[in-house]
């Protein structure tokens, strides 16, 4: 299947060593994850994990009215599905693709005889999850205190970091319901960041034009959970070698 996404776009895959990538490859499965798909549903049972290399995937918490808000977004930096090896099966969250791509796919059973058995695939495991964490309280903190502006400008920049291209295919509903705000909420602070000349939004589509000047309006959340990030897996070394590629299989 030429043309494939390879592991080696997600950083946690890349990071390990040959030998035991070459052991982890056979279980591994390439799914193809279409926007809008649920991966996970709050308080399912968890039978997958998902390395992403080309999607975005975006775990909300769901209220008991329906309303919802993102707690954190994961793309070619991580994993989705840290509860199967954190000792639980399923989570109050559920799992939404964000952004149409690619991940590669391994089954709960192997994830979890992985991380006890390898301790280099464990730290680097922890290391994200804890990077993952980070990311959720910073959320919540930046969705009590900041404006809407600051709280898109920070989204659009983690999703700009996790994506290949400066186009983001988004309704203003579905940014609503990412930061757990009103559409005109999103409309005025959108409106704005265009005004400036920091994005280009037409109906499904908003162009970064200014990261730079984007970074400005942002607040200090988004650098927080970027120098975690960077702080944790700074000491990772990545293969660079090619490597044969796991079946592909449909989503």
């Amino acid at each position: 299947m030429t043309g494939d996404p390879s592991p080696n776009q997600n950083h946690l895959l890349a990071a390990l060593p040959t030998a035991e990538f070459e052991r982890l490859a056979g279980k591994l499965e390439l799914v193809y994850l279409p926007l809008g798909r649920m991966l996970y549903e709050p308080g399912s049972q968890m039978h997958h994990a998902y390395f992403p290399t080309t999607s975005i995937i975006s775990l909300h918490y769901v209220m008991a009215t329906g309303a919802s808000a993102e707690a954190a977004g994961v793309g070619n930096e991580g994993i989705v599905g840290i509860s199967l090896f954190m000792g639980g099966d399923s989570t109050p969250s559920s799992a939404v693709v964000q952004t149409a791509g690619h991940a590669y796919c391994l089954d709960a059973r192997s994830l979890k005889d992985e991380f006890n058995r390898f301790e280099l695939l464990q730290r680097l495991l922890l290391r994200y999850t804890q990077a993952l964490i980070t990311q959720i309280a910073q959320t919540a903190a930046c969705n009590r205190h900041h404006l809407v502006e600051q709280q898109l400008s920070r989204w659009l920049l983690l999703t700009l970091d996790r994506s290949a291209s400066s186009e983001l295919v988004m309704t203003q509903e579905l940014l609503g319901s990412m930061l757990g705000v009103r559409r005109e909420g999103i409309t005025e602070a959108a409106g704005h960041l265009q005004e400036l000349g920091f994005i280009r939004y037409r109906r499904g589509h908003i162009t970064v034009l200014d990261r730079a000047g984007l970074e400005t309006r942002a607040c200090e959340c988004y650098f927080v959970v970027r120098k975690e990030l960077q702080r944790l897996l700074s000491d990772v070394q990545y293969r660079q070698e090619t490597l044969p590629k796991p079946v592909a299989k449909d989503g």
